[in-house]
This record gives structure tokens, sequence and C-alpha cells, in this order.
């Protein structure tokens, strides 16, 4: 058995909302958000995620937004109980694991996400950097959904290549279905774009990609400008020459004001 340490999260929250992105957006989630993150993204708009903080929110009532807040660490007996309280009948698709970077907490996940599973009976929904394929080999077994980031250096500041491609292998090889996010603004570089369709195609180019302009930072120190409708469509097509399927979608949830 693992010790107790690691049979304790560090969250931010845990509450009920619409997916904005990806795969699932406008479905209905159970989200819960760990804390700690490896990279510093510069469009990074959950950078409260950074650090582990005293406390986490939890959702009482779902959608209802009426947050109690309790202690960090979180042992895995009374998460599962804040998300049988959330969990009404019918009303979420799956769960969302966020962050942060949810496989910092690989140890935790191992042990908490066969009971998350047979308590909800829920899909389960991993959302991540892409750049911890080691950590994600041992969490793959309890999945259903991976959305993975491709951080492309002219965007986020990362140099992740070599990482993604063994993590997508991973996705690809497993009995779970994977798609791949770019974050893409006004200063993108095009050849980046081509690199991250070759990775996608030499894996399996019927992965799905999604192209989502940045929402602007406030405050941040790096100038975060969404690219032009022309940049959008011509990257587009500069992609789908490699792979089967590029759509292009916001952040749909900070247009109707959801979490």
């Amino acid at each position: 058995m693992l010790p107790e340490t690691q049979l304790s999260a560090r969250l931010i929250e845990i509450f009920s909302a619409i997916q904005g992105e990806g795969l699932n957006v406008g479905t209905r989630q159970l989200f819960i958000r760990f804390a700690l993150c490896d990279l510093r993204c510069h469009f990074c708009d959950s950078a409260n995620t950074w650090s582990v903080p005293k406390d986490c929110r939890i959702e009482q009532t779902p959608g209802h937004r009426d947050f109690e807040t309790h202690s960090n660490p979180v042992p895995a007996s009374l998460l599962l109980n804040w998300v049988e309280r959330q969990n009404r009948p019918g009303l979420h698709d799956s769960i969302s694991l966020t962050g942060g970077e949810p496989l910092l907490h690989a140890p935790f996940l191992v042990e908490f996400l066969p009971q998350l599973r047979q308590l909800t009976l829920l899909p389960i929904y991993l959302e991540s950097g892409g750049h911890r394929p080691q950590q994600l080999a041992r969490v793959l077994p309890y999945l259903d959904l991976v959305g993975m980031d491709i951080k492309l250096p002219s965007v986020s500041g990362e140099d992740r290549w070599l990482s993604h491609a063994e993590f997508l292998h991973l996705c690809d090889q497993a009995s779970v279905e994977v798609f791949v996010k770019l974050i893409i603004d006004r200063n993108t570089n095009p050849v980046e774009l081509q690199k991250a369709a070759h990775l996608v195609a030499d894996v399996n180019p019927k992965i799905p990609v999604f192209l989502q302009p940045v929402t602007p930072v406030a405050a941040s120190k790096y100038p975060v400008l969404p690219p032009s409708p022309e940049q959008v469509l011509a990257w587009q097509t500069l992609m789908k020459d490699t792979l089967k399927q590029v759509r292009v979608i916001p952040q749909t949830h900070k247009m109707i004001g959801q979490l």
C-alpha cells in the first residue's frame, strides 16, 4: 500500500460546469482541479494552480457556486464524499481531472481513480500538458479520454517535443480516446505548427487536433494577443495538409461566464 501522504491530494477546487474546450465542449462535467504545475506557459489562465494553497474550494450544490473551504491536503475518502455529493443522477457526462498538472499526483490517482469510477460510473477525462509520459503510463488504465497540449515554444515559452511524442504514442496504443490541443496567438510560428502536425501524424493522422486562439491574460508580463482571422484560416489550412481533423474552437466557457 502507498504511504498515507501519497493518498492525499492537493486541490484547488471541485465544481460542476460546462466544458468549454476540446472534444467535450458543451458537455456538463464535474471538475476536480489539482494544485501544482511544473510548466510556466506565457498564456496560462490558471497561474493560481502553480503552488499549493492552504485551503481548497468545494462546491456544495452543482452549478450554484456555493463554495466552502477545506484544508489541504485532502484524503481520498473525503474527496470521494465530495464527489458523491455533487454527482446528481443524469447531470454529469464525465469527470474532468484538471489543474495545474494532474499527473503530478500520479501515485494518488492510481489509488483514487478505480474508486472514483466505481462510485460514479462516469467516464474519466484527463486534461494534461502532455509532457509527463512516465506518470501517464501509470494512470492510463483508469482513463477514458485524454486531452493533451502540444506546447508551441513561440506561444508558451516551453519546449517539450520529445515528451509530447512519447505521451501521444502511449495514448494511441492504449484503449483510450485522445485529442490534441494547441494554443495559438498572434506570434505563433507556422514552422512549429507544421512540426506539431507531423508529430501527430506520425502517431495517428486521425487523432483530432484543436487550435485554440489564446484568451488574453490580464497583467501578464508577456504580450498575449489573439491571432487574426486570416492567421487562423491559414494555419488550419497548413495543418490539414497533414491531418484529418483540425478544428478551431476558442475557450467557449469564458464566453458564457463559466468558471
